[in-house]
């Protein structure tokens, strides 16, 4: 079953300066947490996201396109990134999302990913 871990992190928490040791030892983190799940044949996609300034909201009333600039809803919280794995059950997708450096200094939400039978 694949499982969506949206690494969730303060929207008044700031990432280190690029460049920076610390900014190095977190892109290091991910990266070996990463590279593990890819060992063990359980990583599908994962990527960081771009600040929530370049967002842009989407919404269709009475047929007209309507964009917003911005999240869709102001969030204590925002959305930093995403991991999609593919796990034989919630415990062991839980035990992965343990691996990634958001869980110790922010937050990681698991969710099951919902097989509509799409191909791919």
């Amino acid at each position: 079953m694949k499982y969506l871990f949206l690494l969730h992190r303060g929207a008044d928490e700031d990432l280190p300066a690029p460049g920076t040791p610390e900014a190095m030892a977190l892109f290091n983190a991910y990266r070996e947490a990463n590279e593990a799940m890819a060992a063990a044949g359980v990583l599908v996609d994962c990527a960081p996201l771009e600040s929530v300034s370049t967002a842009t909201t989407v919404r269709v009333r009475n047929d007209e396109t309507l964009l917003t600039d911005g999240p869709a809803a102001e969030l204590k919280e925002q959305v930093g990134g995403y991991t999609i794995v593919e796990c034989a059950d919630l415990d062991e997708a839980i035990k992965w999302a343990a691996t990634l450096p958001a869980a110790k200094d922010a937050s990681i939400e698991v969710r099951p990913v919902v097989n509509v039978g799409v191909p791919t």
